[in-house]
């Protein structure tokens, strides 16, 4: 067997149920050994194109590399230059390239082309199931968003307290072999999820105190990092359930995240965010957008913060 590197998106949980489907099948149907599982985040957006990638290498839920040789994902802004579009769609004819903006989860988008190999692994259906559910923003309420009590959610919920590589690795392993409860119920997992529900709750408490509503019905936060404090990114609904967008700006020791979404609660025509934070070197789908600016840019974030709070007061008229 080919010794195998493969990247995902993290912390997501739609990245890790990704990197579980695709280890799977991966290794069973393509006669690789993944060895290296790496998880990956935007912070890298800059460099990611001229990194070198070990083969053979698969990519999902994440940035499209022309080296990848297993890649798929469902971002908006998943190509970084027109020069990697036009190499994505010279190369899918020979490669396993997957690739649909529409789809509510990369995970979704896996199963839709490669079920039919995985169907040896019947708990992979319920991972695809509340990939999509959380990923998409599916939530039947904004407490079930914050605090629910199913399984999946737990899982969620812990890979936000100290997200690191090994926890991803962990976590990988596990899903790919055993159901979500139990999963949950691991006691790494049941030690994590508990930090970050004590925290979230401190969490909502610090969103009441700074929440104000902008122009176009925005929700708006502004806060420090706070090491006993998690602030979900529902949170604002949470307060403000008639609110149309939200927007987060949380300041810490390495930087400011800056973080829009659309309340999944409403309907009405939406803005497509990722598309937005793109233009400032962020990303994201279209309902949620994201971008984080280091501290030695620290200068940027007014004018960005602006320029978001101006097109999403605008959004009941543009479509983008």
């Amino acid at each position: 067997m080919q010794a195998a590197t493969l990247y995902f998106h993290y912390p997501c949980f739609d990245g890790l149920v990704s990197a579980a489907l695709s280890w799977e099948f991966l290794e069973q149907h393509k006669g690789w050994n993944v060895e290296e599982l790496c998880p990956v985040n935007y912070t890298v957006r800059n460099s990611w194109l001229g990194d070198k990638l070990k083969h053979p290498v698969a990519v999902v839920d994440f940035l499209y590399h022309p080296s990848a040789d297993f890649w798929a994902d469902h971002h908006a802004t998943s190509m970084l230059s027109k020069e990697a579009e036009a190499d994505y769609e010279r190369r899918r004819a020979e490669f396993p390239l997957y690739f649909d903006e529409q789809a509510g989860s990369c995970a979704s988008l896996l199963f839709r082309n490669l079920g039919h190999a995985l169907a040896g692994k019947p708990h992979f259906t319920e991972m695809v199931g509340w990939a999509e559910k959380i990923d998409s923003a599916r939530y039947e309420s904004v407490e079930e968003a914050i605090l629910g009590n199913a399984p999946a959610l737990k899982i969620n919920r812990s890979i936000l307290f100290e997200p690191d590589a090994e926890y991803a690795r962990f976590l990988c392993n596990e899903l790919r072999t055993h159901p979500f409860n139990y999963v949950a119920a691991l006691d790494e997992v049941k030690r994590r999820q508990d930090q970050v529900e004590r925290r979230t709750r401190a969490g909502l408490k610090l969103v009441e105190k700074h929440i104000t509503m902008e122009p176009g019905a925005v929700a708006t936060y502004e806060a420090e990092q706070n090491q006993d404090a998690m602030i979900n990114r529902y949170s604002a609904y949470y307060f403000a359930p008639d609110a149309r967008y939200s927007l987060g700006i949380i300041h810490s020791e390495e930087g400011t995240a800056i973080t829009a979404m659309r309340n999944p609660w409403r309907e009405f025509p939406s803005v497509g965010l990722g598309r937005i934070f793109e233009k400032f070197g962020g990303g994201g789908h279209h309902r949620v957008g994201s971008i984080f600016i280091p501290k030695n840019e620290s200068q940027r974030v007014p004018d960005v913060v602006k320029s978001l709070l101006s097109q999403l007061s605008l959004s009941g008229e543009v479509n983008v």
